[in-house]
């Protein structure tokens, strides 16, 4: 019985040993010293998602990835890259729903569309009961 409870032990122990305790990324809340890329970096970190929170820009969310993304954006903005192209770097390494800025891409068309299809077809609909509605 005691081999069993000490196998038992060591399983549930496992998790707890796979915890790790990194460094936090060393820009995640420290700014960076010049006052006009510290203002970029701001504005672009309040455009990008926060993958852990959802509902959240990286620059409002506790979360350690949004901590990680917001150190790369202030280094990458530290050693000159515009917030444009690190806009499309963060997209191209998680996706296009990491931007609160949506996009034109041709698969998203009908997206766009479709509320005006819908508004279309209502005001037909709209228009015909109308039409009958005088008839009578």
């Amino acid at each position: 019985m005691k081999p069993f409870l000490a196998l038992l032990l060591a399983i549930l122990a496992t998790p707890l040993a796979a915890q790790t305790a990194l460094p936090p990324a060393p820009w995640a809340d420290r700014q960076i010293p010049d006052a006009r890329q510290e203002r970029e970096a701001k504005a672009l970190m309040e455009t990008i998602r926060c993958l852990t929170c959802q509902s959240q820009s990286i620059a409002d969310s506790n979360a350690s990835m949004a901590g990680d993304m917001r150190s790369q954006i202030r280094e990458r903005i530290m050693a000159g890259e515009r917030p444009d192209a690190i806009r499309s770097w963060l997209i191209a390494r998680y996706g296009d729903w990491v931007s609160y800025e949506p996009t034109a891409a041709p698969i998203l068309w009908p997206l766009w569309a479709a509320p005006l299809l819908l508004l279309s077809l209502g005001l037909l609909l709209l228009r015909g009961r109308i039409k009958r509605r005088r008839r009578q």
